[in-house]
């Protein structure tokens, strides 16, 4: 893998060597870590905006869950 630098504040790179040690990770593990949790929760906030954008039109909803019921999969679970 491909490495190269970043430059943080110290206190930024206190947190991520404290956070390192508690889960025994590596300063570069930690900041892997933590990019992918902001890319996900990223992710689902502006998911969500959209949902919610699309709830606001009646047609479009309608759409949206008659689309959602044509490809439901039953996945066993519950």
């Amino acid at each position: 893998m491909d490495k190269t630098t970043i430059r943080v504040d110290v206190e930024t790179r206190n947190r991520l060597a404290e956070m390192g040690r508690d889960t025994g990770s590596t300063i570069g593990e930690t900041v892997r870590e933590a990019a992918e949790a902001l890319w996900r929760m990223r992710f689902a906030c502006e998911s969500m905006e959209k949902l919610e954008a699309l709830r606001q039109d009646p047609d479009e909803w309608a759409d949206y869950l008659a689309e959602a019921e044509s490809t439901y999969v039953d996945d066993g679970i519950g």
